[in-house]
């Protein structure tokens, strides 16, 4: 199983800059087009993965399955400075399997 990327920020234009980044700068793969899920959706996912109280609530956020190991992908995190709050969902996370299920419900992210 794929991790997943998930991108919280108050623009939608940053969440697209964000994911250009991971690509370009984090040299990670996308294993589909990238979703827009529901910003109150993205803070709980936040906060399921990080286990910690949401100090910060988003406007705009997206989520992409990567083709990456989580571990590089977290480690690729580490040497960008993106726009955005980008927060690694792996299989070792509870909420790894409900965005599996249910990531067709969401609409494609668009240009």
């Amino acid at each position: 199983m794929n991790a997943f990327a998930i991108v919280r920020a108050d623009q939608l234009s940053k969440v697209k800059i964000a994911l250009n980044d991971l690509v370009q700068h984090g040299n990670l793969s996308f294993g589909n087009s990238p979703r827009r899920i529901s910003p109150t959706y993205a803070d709980e996912i936040l906060v399921k993965v990080m286990n910690k109280p949401l100090r910060n609530r988003c406007s705009a956020a997206a989520m992409v399955s990567l083709t990456n190991n989580p571990k590089d992908a977290i480690n690729s995190l580490k040497e960008m400075h993106p726009p955005a709050h980008i927060v690694i969902v792996s299989p070792i996370h509870g909420i790894h399997r409900e965005l599996t299920e249910h990531m067709g419900m969401f609409p494609y992210l668009e240009d």
